[in-house]
């Protein structure tokens, strides 16, 4: 009795500790998926957006002291403004363009390059992100803007983030951030009526929203089924062990009567 409950001490033990380490991987995913600098926030064709670069630490034992942000030299954007950002100094460079381009009826020669971000006061610490805020404009109307940028830690390590695969169902090493522009809206038809235009957004509003919330829905599922189950294992496991390890009650029977004798 004592061999089979060791045996099943050993195998709940083993169990819990598998269920622990799928927690743990559960856990861990959504965070593996976002580890690089990415843009974050819309853009609409032909307009001013702002956008954060967003900067996650990926070393445990330093921290990022600068980001470099290189803007495309395909499409030259007229107007780039930052915004202060505590324990951060902003600095920018500008280029000669070969071909002026105009904008709100100005003609310019020269734009921002690259704007730089270095710490003041620590930087980003292992576990934590920041954003960096830019006001872009005039955007073109549709399209995708990459920009390449550098991210500098505090033992001089340097990471490129400026690779593009061919393949958009590949994630290449070290990606470039990219920011997506939404063409801006069609012309409102002659005679169309705001009621008539909120009549057929409320017809497909249900549908769009649950288009653009499918693919959340479906990558917040698998960590939250993993960790449900590794949660569930853990708890059977710790049950069963102190179920086995608890001393049982023995209770003696009395030997059945021996059956009367019949004498003829």
């Amino acid at each position: 009795m004592f061999k089979n409950t060791t045996s099943l001490r050993r195998t709940a033990a083993r169990v819990g500790l598998g269920a622990t380490a799928a927690l743990v991987l559960a856990t861990a995913l959504p965070g593996v998926a976002q580890a690089h600098v990415t843009v974050q926030g819309e853009a609409k064709g032909g307009g001013f957006s702002v956008v954060a670069f967003r900067v996650p630490n990926e070393r445990d034992n330093v921290s990022t002291t600068q980001l470099r942000v290189i803007l495309p030299k395909d499409h030259p954007i007229g107007s780039v403004q930052t915004t202060p950002v505590p324990g951060w100094k902003a600095t920018t460079a500008t280029r000669k363009l070969d071909k002026p381009i105009e904008m709100e009826g100005e003609q310019l020669n020269s734009v921002v390059s690259r704007v730089t971000w270095t710490a003041t006061s620590g930087g980003i610490k292992p576990g934590q992100f920041q954003d960096f805020d830019l006001s872009l404009g005039q955007l073109p109307e549709s399209g995708t803007l990459v920009f390449n940028t550098l991210q500098t830690y505090s033992d001089g390590e340097k990471v490129n983030w400026n690779e593009v695969s061919a393949d958009p169902s590949v994630e290449p090493e070290h990606p470039a951030p990219a920011l997506e522009i939404t063409p801006a809206a069609a012309a409102k038809p002659a005679g169309t009526t705001d009621a008539g235009n909120a009549s057929v957004a409320g017809q497909q509003g249900p549908a769009d929203a649950q288009t653009s919330t499918t693919g959340d829905d479906a990558s917040m599922t698998l960590p939250i089924v993993l960790s449900g189950a590794a949660l569930l294992l853990s708890l059977f496991a710790a049950v069963l062990a102190w179920r086995r390890g608890r001393p049982s009650a023995v209770v003696a029977s009395e030997p059945a009567p021996e059956p009367e004798r019949v004498e003829v």
